[in-house]
């Protein structure tokens, strides 16, 4: 959801560590929002440090040093497997509209699924019900949340360029200078205060294209309820990854 502004500090000749033997390349990146030093074991094998505003090369340096034997377990960790999808079939329950909903099928006729009020027809009950349900949420949020944004957008006195609807992996809604708001389709599976959420903050970029205080001031006005969605989404946050 949030858009943060890294800095990569650009490496010394032969920046690297050796943990237990193994050169593992080390990238330093300053982060204005972070409020402490931060190690983390990347994929590909990259060990990355998050530097806190006021924060030091030096510092984190010996932030590094003093967590080698962390680094060193996690080298020693056995890759995990991708998780595989889960399947969706009859009786299965979904987010919709912030609410588990039974996916019901029905018991005659032309095969049929039903989701609340949302019902799809000719479709392979014995299949994983997952890529066409998904499909279906995608179209309703292309229908439903662009007009909300130009709803709140006018409201606000606010002028928005292009609306798009994404698959996004990493973040809920983005606002581009030029006035574009993109956001997740999967916002349809939210509450619709969490969805009217998302799309306020990102309005409220085009008066504040940061998360400064005066940011969430803006954002505290127009949504006094905001920590509460914040919440939802921070419990909710596997949506993101399916």
């Amino acid at each position: 959801m949030r858009s943060w502004f890294n800095f990569l500090i650009p490496p010394a000749p032969g920046d690297a560590l050796v943990v237990a033997g193994k050169r593992v390349p080390l990238l330093l990146i300053r982060n204005p929002w972070a409020r402490r030093y931060v190690l983390r074991l990347r994929p590909d094998g990259t060990a990355r440090v998050t530097i806190p505003r006021g924060g030091s090369v030096s510092e984190a340096r010996r932030f590094v040093q003093r967590n080698l034997a962390w680094l060193e377990a996690q080298l020693h960790r056995p890759a995990a497997p991708p998780p595989a999808p889960m399947e969706w079939r009859p009786g299965s329950e979904i987010l919709f509209r912030g609410e588990l909903t039974r996916l019901e099928a029905a018991a005659h006729g032309e095969p049929t699924v039903c989701f609340g009020p949302e019902k799809l027809t000719g479709i392979n009950l014995a299949a994983d019900l997952r890529p066409v349900i998904e499909g279906h949420l995608r179209r309703l949020a292309e229908r439903e949340l662009p007009p909300r944004v130009l709803e709140f957008a006018a409201g606000h006195q606010l002028a928005v360029r292009r609306v798009t609807v994404r698959n996004q992996r990493s973040r809920w809604g983005s606002c581009s200078r030029r006035g574009t708001i993109s956001l997740n389709w999967r916002l349809v599976q939210t509450p619709p205060f969490v969805c009217d959420y998302i799309i306020l903050h990102e309005l409220m970029h085009l008066r504040e294209m940061n998360h400064s205080p005066r940011f969430w001031r803006q954002v505290e006005m127009v949504c006094p309820d905001y920590r509460a969605a914040e919440q939802w989404l921070k419990l909710h946050s596997q949506l993101l990854r399916p």
